[in-house]
């Protein structure tokens, strides 16, 4: 055989494979799988807004409509629970570690019941009840669940065999796609979903951020979530306040991120020997907590506080006090087990704090709520880029990226030397530890000591 046939010949079959539809198929679906993302995403967005809308306005008709948030939101926190044990199990929560869980086990069908389309429906659809409700709760953090559950289902169908790099490319893409905010999908599936970064992956996580990205761009056009704010630190006392958000916000934020992991430990003890009625006593019982916070603080502590943090960007405080309030109801809101994120009402808990420090101290309130944004969030979710990042896309704020990012770091520091262990990850051990359980349970032993050996998120 002479080397010009042998030489065709392999013209010929690599013709044939670059236009083979076993070749393009996985790419074809994953690139439709982000751009389902996006779109999904978007839609989540304004039925997240739509459900504020629908709670304020409900509250605010007639004489009494204080009244209503003590009735419509400990039954709406009754109802999101019985709804998620009942038909949405896995679905509770922010379902970021849900979607951390899922990268450390190796099997399909232990992953399935954490990241399935029925659970990214009923993730959407509970939250959306939830904020219909009055829960301090947001969408961004659902988002990453719902974007993974899509990817790993655009995986399955396309045949891909990546399923850590498909989740990773999913939250970074629900992330990217929640916040307008493209940078701060890649840095967080870096920083906070894996904590290393396998080269493997990154062409799949940026392909899943672009598109997704553009699809949601199509959709709502080019915003940036907080709106623009130009500020800068300038005198001293603008200095003084990176050094104070800083320390103050992650000291805050490490105090939220230790109670709630040792309360959600101490929750699943007590309610073991009866998870449905307890689960559902303890979601009314939240659910009246948070109704009488609302109507104590005026309703300024019902929903994302959005609108809250808005305000006090544009030079206006809401209350020297909202940042605790919204705080405790966002704790209330988390430990109720009902869905819902803490990305946004966390942002805004930092806006309020950081606020208040600059009432006190007489300087710009708008650069004091975007320091305290970065001190307070970088301390719960103890991922200092992703906080920095993610702030500086979201307010356009480019001439305050140095004290964003000095924030930042000192609110990871303090953070760490007072909860060592991360949120989400220390979330996402029930998680892990449930799906051994259930491996043991069916006999497959063999795997067991594999997915034991993935179980540590850190």
């Amino acid at each position: 055989m002479s080397f010009s046939y042998r030489k065709s010949k392999v013209l010929r079959r690599s013709r044939v494979m670059r236009w083979s539809w076993r070749l393009w198929k996985p790419r074809i679906v994953f690139w439709i799988g982000a751009l389902a993302i996006g779109l999904v995403s978007v839609a989540f967005a304004l039925a997240a807004d739509e459900a504020e809308v629908f709670f304020h306005a409900v509250t605010a008709s007639g004489s009494h409509g204080y009244l209503w948030p003590l009735l419509l939101t400990p039954t709406g926190f009754i109802l999101c629970s019985f709804l998620t044990m009942r038909y949405f199990p896995n679905a509770q929560g922010s379902g970021i570690p849900q979607a951390i869980a899922a990268r450390h086990l190796k099997h399909s069908h232990l992953r399935a019941p954490l990241l399935s389309l029925k659970i990214a429906f009923g993730k959407i659809v509970l939250t959306v009840i939830g904020l219909c409700c009055g829960a301090s709760i947001g969408r961004e953090g659902p988002t990453v669940q719902v974007g993974a559950a899509i990817m790993v289902a655009s995986g399955r169908i396309g045949g891909m065999a990546q399923a850590q790099g498909l989740i990773l490319a999913g939250s970074a893409a629900g992330i990217a796609a929640a916040f307008n905010t493209p940078l701060a999908g890649i840095v967080f599936a870096i920083e906070e979903m894996s904590r290393t970064f396998q080269s493997r992956a990154n062409g799949l996580v940026l392909t899943a951020v672009i598109l997704s990205g553009l699809s949601a761009l199509g959709i709502v056009g080019s915003y940036t979530y907080f709106g623009e704010v130009a500020v800068t630190a300038l005198e001293g006392r603008d200095w003084l306040m990176v050094v104070l958000c800083g320390v103050l916000g992650g000291a805050l934020g490490a105090g939220f991120s230790k109670g709630a992991l040792s309360a959600s430990r101490r929750i699943r003890v007590w309610a073991h020997p009866d998870p449905t009625k307890r689960m559902l006593m303890l979601a009314g019982g939240c659910g009246l907590l948070v109704a009488l916070i609302g109507v104590l603080s005026g309703g300024e502590t019902f929903g994302t506080g959005y609108e809250q943090s808005r305000q006090i960007m544009a030079g206006e405080l809401v209350s020297p006090t909202f940042f605790l309030e919204k705080l405790a109801t966002t704790f209330i809101s988390m430990m109720s087990g009902i869905p819902g994120g803490i990305f946004a009402p966390s942002l805004s808990v930092g806006v309020g704090l950081g606020g208040t420090l600059g009432w006190l101290l007489g300087t710009s309130l708008a650069l004091s709520a975007i320091l305290g944004m970065a001190g307070y969030f970088s301390g719960v979710v103890q991922a200092p880029m992703t906080a920095f990042v993610i702030i500086i896309e979201m307010t356009g704020s480019h001439e305050a990226v140095i004290p964003v990012m000095a924030a930042s770091m000192i609110g990871y520091v303090t953070s760490r030397l007072i909860a060592p262990e991360p949120l989400y990850h220390g979330l996402s051990r029930a998680f892990i530890a449930q799906a051994i359980r259930q491996q043991r349970n069916e006999g497959r032993g063999g795997g067991e000591d594999e997915a034991a050996n993935n179980s540590s998120p850190r």
